[in-house]
């Protein structure tokens, strides 16, 4: 039997009883003042829509209680009657604050080579403070005291469900969806002053997340999305994340065998080469200074660079 399709205002909806494994692909956003944003979609027609007065947060009990579906059921016959979100509204960081951001070093060949370290044989795991977070398109504070505050493009992989001890096999059937995250670090703070990498990591501002998380289905082969960044206008990194050396189901199943993932949690793959610390002689980020990044089907960022006031 032919599939039904029909099309709310760039909306499309389901209608054949022999679709009921169809997926609508949505991208997840967030909007407003800091630490007041609401919930919203991006439609496949450019509008953003507020779907707040259904759904409060999206955070770890909106995955666990399998909001994304809700979320498109709900869509189905409130698309055309939600509000639509102000043109220029600020957006926040797609997901609400998540238990923890879990991020993968050395894991592009090429940054490990530039930074002077050997290619990992396990993956380099270290964290970074949710306090971190930030909208992807506010400014970078440049920490007080610091002089070598550099760039990462990154893709961000949230979790959908919680996941332990999973099979690299299953892997991917615990994805919420995909993030475009720039890791920003103080590498004095990370490489010069002992201890463990998240000192340098975890400044206020050093985790813009977004513009938006596309769900799961968004993508098709997210081993295939190229990521780049740009300062000032200049390209500094041109990579693709098919030059992963760690996958991501592998990273999943892995950092599962060893903590509980919970809802949420974001999972932050590493970069490639081009960052400030591999340039002769590094380039680091001043006062003033644009920041522009995106990846493939995840939108872009845009950072001014501010000191610490």
């Amino acid at each position: 039997m032919e599939v039904l399709l029909s099309c709310v205002k760039g909306f499309i909806l389901p209608h054949s009883i022999h679709e009921t494994q169809h997926q609508q692909y949505m991208k997840l956003i967030r909007f407003g003042q800091p630490g007041n944003e609401l919930c919203g979609v991006l439609l496949p027609d450019g509008r953003q829509i507020d779907v707040s007065s259904s759904f409060s947060r999206y955070d770890e009990e909106f995955f666990a209680s399998d909001g994304i579906n809700r979320l498109r059921k709900w869509l189905e016959t409130n698309v055309v009657s939600a509000p639509v979100v102000t043109e220029g509204t600020r957006l926040g960081p797609s997901i609400g604050r998540p238990s923890k951001i879990i991020c993968i070093g050395l894991n592009y060949r090429d940054h490990a080579e530039e930074s002077g370290m050997d290619v990992p044989a396990e993956p380099v795991v270290f964290f970074k403070s949710t306090t971190a977070l930030t909208g992807p398109n506010d400014g970078l504070v440049i920490p007080r005291d610091s002089e070598k505050t550099d760039w990462e493009v990154e893709l961000g992989v949230v979790i959908g469900k919680t996941a332990r001890h999973v099979v690299e096999s299953d892997a991917m059937n615990y994805l919420a969806g995909y993030v475009l995250h720039n890791d920003y670090s103080e590498r004095a703070w990370q490489l010069e002053r002992g201890g463990q990498w998240v000192k340098g990591k975890s400044a206020d501002t050093f985790a813009p997340l977004g513009p938006w998380l596309a769900t799961a289905d968004e993508i098709t082969d997210p081993h295939n999305l190229r990521l780049w960044l740009k300062v000032n206008g200049e390209t500094k990194q041109d990579g693709n994340s098919s030059n992963l050396i760690f996958k991501i189901p592998f990273l999943i199943s892995y950092l599962s065998g060893f903590m509980t993932l919970l809802p949420g949690d974001v999972i932050s793959t590493g970069t490639p080469a081009g960052v400030g610390l591999g340039f002769k002689p590094p380039q680091y980020l001043k006062p003033g200074d644009i920041i522009e990044l995106g990846i493939d089907g995840l939108g872009t960022q845009k950072q001014t660079a501010q000191a610490f006031a």
